[in-house]
């Protein structure tokens, strides 16, 4: 990408933009789901860093038996202690959905799986903010500006938040970070997943990977040049016109809800 980033100053300026807003907003908790995904581990680590590990409650929302280590991982290397962790599998109440949309899980169609993660995603948005409200705290979201841009996230699920510290960098940025900032291995290595079903990977779903993503979303974005100008050094441009498309078929999420003269 030619727009790279100083992850120096990225990191001060992130840290000096959470005490800021901390500040405006009259809070002095914040709560953030933690998943054990790249994003969620660099913006755990910045909040503990511009904040202290005493004012960050993560939250692990699991679904039935998903692997937590990972979160567990990232918690205990920023020295935030498990009993400040507050853990709720959303199983029970995503179950109880099923049942009411009568979805059915012996033969899942690709529009019900996507239909189950919306409601998954959904729930824990509900469970956090109903946290936020006890604690009398923000929501630290940990979107980053290719999902964003791509479109590649829940409505009022995993989009909504009260602060969101990495959502100008694009995915490719946010792992030179987490390079920056040291984070254990496995957080650079694992593949980008939304945790929505079993062996589900961000990548596989949309059909290219974040690196490519990200230099047509600059070019796109960012330098404002048509489709027809964008042009990536060994990627064709039929995956290029893929990337455009993600963007432009999910743009409607950008710009909701419509309003009367807006």
């Amino acid at each position: 990408m030619k727009q790279t980033i100083d992850p120096v100053q990225t990191s001060k300026q992130i840290q000096t933009f959470l005490k800021s807003t901390m500040l405006s907003a009259r809070k002095k908790r914040v709560v953030i789901a933690v998943s054990g995904g790249i994003d969620s581990a660099v913006a755990l680590t910045l909040l503990v860093k511009s904040l202290g590990a005493e004012q960050i409650t993560p939250v692990f929302l699991p679904y039935c038996d998903q692997d937590m280590n990972h979160a567990k991982l990232i918690v205990k290397w920023n020295q935030i202690d498990l009993s400040q962790v507050i853990e709720l599998n959303i199983n029970p109440p995503v179950e109880e959905l099923v049942k009411l949309r009568r979805i059915n899980r012996l033969s899942l169609t690709k529009l019900d799986a996507i239909r189950l993660g919306n409601m998954m995603s959904r729930t824990r948005m509900i469970l956090i903010y109903d946290l936020a409200k006890k604690l009398n705290a923000l929501v630290c979201g940990t979107e980053n500006k290719s999902e964003h841009q791509l479109g590649y996230f829940t409505r009022f699920g995993d989009g909504a938040s009260d602060v969101e510290p990495l959502r100008h960098l694009y995915k490719t940025q946010v792992r030179l970070l987490a390079k920056y900032l040291k984070l254990p291995a496995v957080f650079l290595d694992k593949p980008p997943s939304a945790g929505l079903w079993i062996n589900q990977t961000d990548e596989q779903e949309l059909g290219f990977s974040y690196e490519v993503a990200d230099q047509v979303l600059e070019q796109l974005v960012d330098q404002h040049k048509r489709a027809t100008q964008i042009k990536v050094p060994g990627v064709s441009q039929a995956l290029v016109r893929k990337v455009i498309s993600q963007v432009k078929n999910q743009e409607f999420k950008q710009q909701v809800p419509y309003v009367v003269g807006g």
